[in-house]
């Protein structure tokens, strides 16, 4: 039987997200179950991108320095954070979305993320190798801070998709390419965890983001944190509180059947506050199966049925983020002088790496008629 602890928090004010963080420990068994006092342990937020806190992008700094103050309290000493951003440097990343100064206020040293090493999964059904940041594999133990968001390929990002950031530079854009479907994109993740083993999952839910995320969506108040050693389980749970239906999102089913963990309520034991107080039926996310759309679907289709990322060109800066972002070979996305960027759907793999890494939010995602008819009822 899983366990998801659910407690209420409707601040980031740091006092409170502590007391609520110790209180959800509690009930869980206490940190010490997980971690041991002589063991490194990486603390590994959602650092997509420099936004600032308040863009609710990232893992919410107070989530870490309340996870840090927990630990350091009771005597653990070797204790260190660290992500691989879509977009910017290490350190810018963590200096603008806070993640740094948290950590810092504690002595606690944001390790390097920049380098690492292949290494081989033989067991992976999907995947056989990652080329995983050293960071992670000097580390003993990871405890994973995922952010409450919709994600426009896998339907939501929370604990499962949190551990593609240990994946270092720009061999996360190399994955989307080697697995250019979201089926396979998901169970190449579910590979990735069965692979890392975090210790814990923390999921900031206290402010969530709905609609084009992860990282142009709207910020929507869940006033929750999820904490549980089963990533699945608490995936499950996001879905839950959302309306969304747990097997329409492949990570979560095929982390069901390769052992991850459990979705189904009668596996599940939740603690802390009743999940029914945070069922929210107007979250803005998309309530279909995610499909394998591609590679094999025809010109036709591509166009006029598959959801399909988009320019809004007067919000566009012409910085072709979007275009170096883009894993495709040859590229979806074609540089213009003076102009936007343009798509060639025919080469799209429907990634939304570009969507994922916009930096003034300029790019939406938007589902044709015949695809609102066949594919995404």
């Amino acid at each position: 039987m899983s366990k998801v602890v659910i407690i209420k928090c409707t601040t980031y004010e740091e006092d409170k997200v502590y007391e609520a963080l110790v209180r959800g420990l509690d009930l869980i068994g206490g940190i010490a179950r997980f971690v041991e006092k002589n063991e490194r342990i990486l603390l590994k937020p959602n650092m997509l991108s420099a936004k600032e806190p308040d863009k609710h992008v990232t893992t919410h700094p107070t989530v870490l320095s309340a996870i840090i103050k927990v630990l350091l309290e009771q005597g653990y000493e070797d204790v260190v954070f660290g992500d691989s951003p879509a977009v910017d440097k290490e350190d810018k990343a963590a200096r603008i979305n806070g993640l740094f100064d948290a950590a810092d206020k504690y002595g606690v040293e944001q390790v390097d993320f920049s380098t690492g090493q292949t290494v081989s999964f033989p067991q992976g059904r999907q995947c056989q190798r990652f080329e995983v940041a050293d960071s992670v594999i000097k580390s003993n133990a990871i405890i994973s801070l995922s952010k409450m968001k919709t994600h426009q390929l896998t339907r939501i990002t929370g604990a499962i998709k949190n551990q593609l950031g240990c994946v270092y530079g720009l061999n996360k854009a190399g994955m989307h390419a080697s697995f250019p479907n979201a089926i396979n994109f998901s169970k190449m993740l579910v590979d990735l965890n069965l692979l890392l083993k975090p210790r814990l999952y923390i999921m900031d839910g206290i402010i969530a983001m709905e609609g084009n995320g992860p990282g142009s969506g709207d910020p929507r108040p869940m006033n929750v944190l999820l904490i549980s050693d089963d990533p699945v389980a608490i995936d499950a749970t996001f879905c839950k509180m959302i309306k969304l239906k747990p097997e329409f999102i492949p990570t979560i089913t095929f982390g069901k059947h390769w052992g991850l963990g459990e979705y189904k309520d009668e596996k599940i034991e939740y603690l802390g506050d009743s999940i029914e107080e945070f069922i929210t039926e107007d979250f803005d996310v998309v309530r279909a199966p995610v499909v394998a759309e591609l590679p094999k679907a025809t010109s036709f289709v591509r166009y006029f049925a598959l959801r399909k990322p988009y320019i809004v060109e007067k919000d566009c800066i012409m910085c072709n983020q979007c275009v170096r972002a883009c894993p495709a070979e040859p590229k979806a996305l074609l540089e213009r002088n003076g102009l936007p960027p343009k798509y060639e759907y025919s080469k799209c793999i429907r990634c939304y790496c570009c969507q994922e890494t916009c930096p003034e939010d300029a790019i939406r995602v938007k589902t044709p008629l015949l695809g609102k008819l066949f594919f995404y009822r």
